[in-house]
């Protein structure tokens, strides 16, 4: 067996393995509008802070706080935190506390040095809370009536003491359609979601900041945004502590309770994704480009090969074992396009999907090693610096 012979295979080996990864991974995550409060939660109702971190986010901020406000658990406060924006978010909040008592308006303190913004805003708002379950959202999500009962419900029916939950994607222009999907495409593919609850490993943990519950002493106890300070995957981060402190952590599938449109044009597409992935691989080079070289190898390649195979007639048994891998990385994207309600012909578009995420990948090296980092919403994201000289690779502590 020649040595490209014995590649094709392996590739088709790895895809295969994570197709069935996929596949296991779509039955662990559970819908959380299936849940339901039981009727000895609802006698108590006890006191549930919404925390709303917002920094220019007049164009979301009167939607969310609206779906919010339709909620069908009747004990709610809705906290929203202005992040010294320089639009109109801090009066639309102020004139819809004045038709609700539930709203309350804060106003964000300068950022101190040693914090990032969301974290800062995250950890002011759990100082004014005073629900016994703390529930962050961000102002570009849309809430369903029962997205924070069952939520609730989904946290004492599984018995974890905090979760995220994973909105459903709304995805218009070709760019937001290319990039978008790919989070979960790679969180359903690569993390196994039975070892995120079973696990004692914070390894296996992640989450996203779009939706995040948890029991008020259990994130009083792992010390709250103040332990993730200065990271900019805070979502992920505090996750993981969760987990490293003990308590149990997990994922649910929001796409019937909630909606969320993270970004609406290419320039917002690369720099949201530029800010996280770097930072995603400890602002490593070698870990990054292992990582892009191992995507562009499986999930790139059998097209080209391909292609490659027919047009200069390589033996059969080539041609048919990349066409294998090629059912396996389509029989993924199926299943992801059918449950999340995707269009169908992104799918056929994967290649393409695949070249955007790499290319931001580079860029995010780019922007964070060789330039000024990535802005985002008027600050600037870059590689924290460490004292005495601190080596990136030896502080892990620091990324969790």
């Amino acid at each position: 067996m020649s040595i490209f012979l014995l590649y094709q295979y392996i590739v088709a080996g790895i895809l295969f393995f994570l197709m069935l990864n996929f596949i296991i991974n779509n039955l662990l995550f559970k819908d959380t509008s299936v849940c339901v409060l039981p009727e000895s939660f609802l006698k108590k109702k006890p006191l549930v802070s919404v925390l709303i971190p917002a920094r220019n986010e007049d164009s979301n901020i009167r939607r969310c706080i609206n779906s919010l406000l339709r909620q069908d658990y009747p004990n709610l406060e809705i906290l929203v935190l202005d992040d010294n924006s320089t639009d109109g978010t801090a009066e639309i909040v102020d004139e819809l506390s004045k038709k609700d008592k539930r709203i309350k308006l804060y106003h964000g303190k300068p950022l101190p040095e040693g914090w990032l913004g969301k974290s800062f805003a995250c950890y002011q708002l759990s100082e004014y809370a005073r629900g016994d379950y703390l529930v962050f959202v961000d102002a570009d999500t849309l809430h369903f009536p029962n997205s924070i009962s069952s939520s609730i419900a989904c946290l004492l029916k599984y018995r974890v003491d905090a979760l995220s939950v994973f909105a459903k994607q709304i995805t218009v222009s070709i760019h937001e359609r290319m990039a978008v999907p790919f989070g979960s495409f790679m969180i359903l593919g690569f993390l196994p979601l039975f070892l995120i609850r079973k696990s004692k490993s914070a390894l296996f943990c992640t989450a996203i900041g779009q939706f995040m519950l948890f029991k008020k002493e259990i994130y009083k106890a792992i010390g709250g945004h103040r332990s993730v300070k200065s990271k900019i995957l805070e979502d992920v981060i505090i996750s993981k502590k969760v987990k490293s402190a003990g308590y149990r952590f997990m994922i649910f599938d929001g796409r019937n309770n909630l909606y969320c449109r993270m970004y609406h044009n290419f320039r917002e597409v690369i720099r949201g994704y530029s800010k996280v992935l770097f930072p995603a691989f400890d602002f490593s080079i070698s870990m990054m480009s292992a990582a892009i070289v191992f995507v562009i190898a499986v999930y790139l390649m059998p097209f080209i090969m391909l292609l490659l195979s027919i047009l200069f007639s390589w033996p059969h048994v080539f041609i048919n074992i990349i066409i294998v891998q090629i059912i396996f990385i389509m029989i993924t994207r199926i299943i992801l396009a059918f449950r999340f309600k995707m269009k169908v012909i992104d799918v056929f578009l994967h290649p393409l999907s695949i070249i955007y995420i790499v290319s931001i990948a580079v860029n995010s090296i780019f922007q964070f090693k060789f330039a000024t980092g990535v802005n985002w919403k008027g600050r600037v994201c870059n590689i924290p610096e460490y004292e005495d000289g601190e080596d990136l690779k030896t502080a892990k502590d620091h990324f969790g």
